[in-house]
């Protein structure tokens, strides 16, 4: 058997099943809470949360992730549409400098 303790942010195993039950609280007195009720439901669904609990960070992480992805998309179109509006300015400015050669060069 494995003898090397785990922690909360490295579990020995990801495995509900194998993972050690928790320990009652010695700060709170015995059976001040409402006894767990040990049907196989109960276990899922405790379970289920431990799991969703250790979870959560990574869901975070996922969405912040997710949410930066985005904002980096956006300023990119902006910087795409800056670049373009000042590609129209000096196209603009050489349209009309071509222009005004012509009309030099038609008048002489």
């Amino acid at each position: 058997m494995n003898t090397i303790a785990g922690t909360i942010d490295r579990p020995v195993t990801h495995d509900p099943q194998k993972q050690a039950p928790m320990k009652p609280s010695t700060s709170e007195p015995a059976g001040s809470a409402t006894q767990d009720v040990t049907t196989t439901g109960a276990n899922d669904s405790r379970q289920n949360r431990t799991r969703e609990m250790q979870l959560i960070p990574e869901a975070l992480a996922r969405a912040h992730m997710h949410d930066r992805l985005h904002e980096a998309e956006r300023e990119r179109r902006a910087m795409r549409l800056v670049t373009a509006r000042r590609m129209q300015r000096r196209a603009e400015r050489a349209s009309l400098r071509a222009r005004r050669a012509l009309a030099m060069a038609v008048m002489q």
